[in-house]
């Protein structure tokens, strides 16, 4: 949260946010499976919901140069 009141104050309208792609346990053989990428999956659903919801106008997923599966451009609204 931080980082985004940060970039946003600084007027920066553009950040890369890297999240990694997750870990896979090939060991994890118990009788709830835990999926890799917790951070991946979760990311974009907490910059979409408030408090960041008024500072993020969109969040994509990244190029392949920039992390590609593992991180996501987010775009911020215009500072008033």
């Amino acid at each position: 949260m931080k980082f985004i009141h940060s970039a946003h104050a600084d007027g920066k309208r553009l950040v890369l946010v890297i999240t990694g792609k997750g870990r896979t346990k090939p060991d994890d053989d118990g009788p709830i499976p835990s999926r890799p990428g917790v951070l991946r999956r979760q990311v974009p659903d907490w910059l979409t919901r408030p408090p960041l919801a008024s500072l993020v106008l969109e969040v994509i997923p990244a190029n392949l140069r920039h992390g590609g599966d593992g991180a996501f451009y987010v775009y911020l609204r215009r500072t008033r």
